[in-house]
């Protein structure tokens, strides 16, 4: 094991300066650890654009060439000897059934989605703590101070009409005047 008296320097550096380059080379690392954390994120998110855009020119492509095989199915039915407007018709009642199954797939994912209940659960939570908790007790403040604070002619007139009651009862009647 190597003695940290051995270190050069060590002896001429107090406690505090120790401290004061354990904090600086501490800061500096977690400097570092974001930066890092940055670069690590920045390119990720760039894979993930250059991803969605392979994605959506793949689907516009997919979606260009469905007239096409739309016509290619029609013609092919055509030729098996239907005429061209039962074999056109044919190819849309199939793209209609397509939609109708996957629109019912949909339906079904959809009704199976549940409200969050751990979230709400947890919520109600937190409102049950709070509701139970008392506010933290506020020093009373007197009337004459609220009335320099506020500068209000009409705070004056509604203590001054309450004449000669309390400190609470100053402050009631200034709340009272200026809501």
């Amino acid at each position: 094991m190597s003695d940290p008296g051995n270190y050069a320097g060590s002896a001429d550096r107090s406690i505090g300066q120790l401290v004061a380059s354990a904090t600086a080379e501490m800061s500096a690392l977690v400097h570092d650890e974001i930066a890092l954390a940055k670069a690590e994120v920045r390119q990720d998110v760039k894979r993930g654009v250059i991803g969605s855009a392979a994605f959506i020119a793949a689907g516009v492509l997919l979606l260009f060439t469905m007239p096409m095989l739309s016509f290619a199915a029609a013609y092919g039915i055509h030729n098996l000897g239907l005429g061209l407007a039962w074999s056109f018709l044919i190819v849309a009642g199939a793209f209609i059934l397509l939609a109708a199954l996957i629109g019912f797939i949909g339906l079904r994912k959809f009704k199976k989605i549940k409200p969050p209940e751990k979230s709400i659960a947890s919520a109600k939570q937190t409102a049950a703590v709070l509701q139970k908790a008392k506010p933290h007790p506020r020093p009373s403040i007197e009337a004459a101070a609220i009335i320099e604070r506020s500068g209000s002619t009409l705070s004056k007139k509604g203590v001054e009409s309450a004449g000669g009651a309390s400190g609470k009862g100053k402050a009631d009647a200034v709340a009272r005047s200026t809501t």
